[in-house]
């Protein structure tokens, strides 16, 4: 392995944990690093889009929450078999350092920095940390959080990074914001696979509900699921708004950027596209999310001015609708809005994410 400095990145389980570790992946290869892979066979299904200097590795690894009664009573098993793999392998090829995504696939490696004391770090998406990186987070030289503020451990500090964006969002960090008037205006609604549906029942009723001066401006561009998109397209033609309604749009940040409003749920990498572009939102939170992780994420864009949160107990069409009449009507409060969340975003967060990484191996901090 001769002299040349080694980061291993322990991530895996949904795409939420692999892409701020692909980000920082691609920002360490640049600077010179070799970079590895620690992850399951879970994770493994999203490393395609690695660059291929990546070296994966799979360790053995399970989850609590997957699976029947054996399942579950294997697990420990599974994430000893792992440890052990993973301890053995960092003893022989003492990395230089560990970062931690979060997500069961993380486990075995994390465990192993700390075993074997290997400069290590955790990045934490959402604003409440997940299961493997609360348990890592005493454990750890420093804690990255992708939200803030970010819902901590008594005595644990964090630094506030930002959660890392895509080049397409990063292109768009200067598109400026149009703000809304007597002209072509534009909402853009992004639920997600696992909320899309609340907001296919309520938000058209809500547009619906806009008064005609609104309407004869206003273009939607909604996400939705594969069974509610006919529903949803045709409850858009009743009240004659122009609505593009899709399961998938692969160019969300050129719709961001031209949007006036965003409504949204309140997932990590959502925020961090629509505070990097400079958008007004509103979130409705998902409330099945496990630890409310949702309503953590949205509080900082909240508090900062820039977004309204709504809960789904108390999200009703004229209520949504009235929250979207009152933005889209007061042009120097959308504009506020609007730098409000550029003033939060974090479009350096790759850059910081990588900075943590060199001060844990050349700093004070080990």
């Amino acid at each position: 392995m001769g002299a040349q400095r080694t980061l291993i990145i322990a991530a895996g389980g949904t795409g939420g944990h692999m892409f701020p570790a692909q980000a920082l992946a691609e920002e360490m290869l640049k600077a010179g690093w070799q970079v590895k892979l620690s992850t399951d066979a879970r994770g493994a299904r999203f490393i395609s889009d690695f660059p291929s200097e990546v070296t994966v590795q799979i360790v053995d690894s399970a989850s609590f929450g997957r699976g029947g009664l054996l399942a579950k009573l294997l697990t420990p098993l599974h994430l000893i078999k792992g440890v052990l793999s993973a301890t053995w392998r960092m003893l022989i090829e003492r990395p230089s350092a560990v970062a931690g995504f979060g997500g069961y696939p993380a486990f075995p490696a994390m465990a192993a920095a700390w075993i074997t004391r290997r400069p290590r770090m955790i990045h934490e998406q959402n604003g409440v940390l997940g299961r493997v990186n609360r348990l890592f987070a005493r454990r750890v030289n420093q804690v990255a959080c992708g939200m803030w503020p970010t819902d901590l451990p008594s005595g644990v500090e964090g630094i506030h990074t930002g959660n890392p964006v895509r080049a397409s969002v990063l292109e768009r960090e200067s598109a400026q914001f149009i703000e809304p008037g007597d002209y072509p205006m534009s909402i853009l609604v992004m639920g997600g696979s696992q909320g899309a549906r609340i907001l296919s029942d309520v938000v058209p009723g809500a547009i619906a509900l806009l008064p005609e001066s609104i309407l004869k401006n206003l273009r939607v561009s909604h996400q939705a699921r594969a069974e509610d998109v006919e529903a949803v397209r045709q409850r858009y033609a009743d009240c004659g708004v122009t609505a593009d309604v899709e399961i998938f749009f692969d160019d969300v940040p050129s719709r961001l950027a031209e949007a006036q409003l965003v409504v949204s749920r309140a997932g990590a990498s959502s925020i961090a596209d629509i505070a990097v572009i400079g958008r007004p939102a509103i979130f409705i939170p998902l409330a099945a999310a496990l630890r409310d992780e949702q309503t953590a994420n949205a509080k900082g864009l909240v508090d900062a001015g820039a977004a309204l949160m709504i809960t789904e107990d108390d999200l009703t069409a004229l209520g949504l609708a009235r929250e979207i009449e009152a933005i889209l009507t007061d042009g120097p409060r959308a504009i506020k809005m609007a730098n409000a969340a550029k003033a939060f975003g974090k479009p350096e967060a790759t850059q910081s994410l990588a900075l943590i990484v060199e001060d844990l191996v050349f700093g004070d901090k080990i």
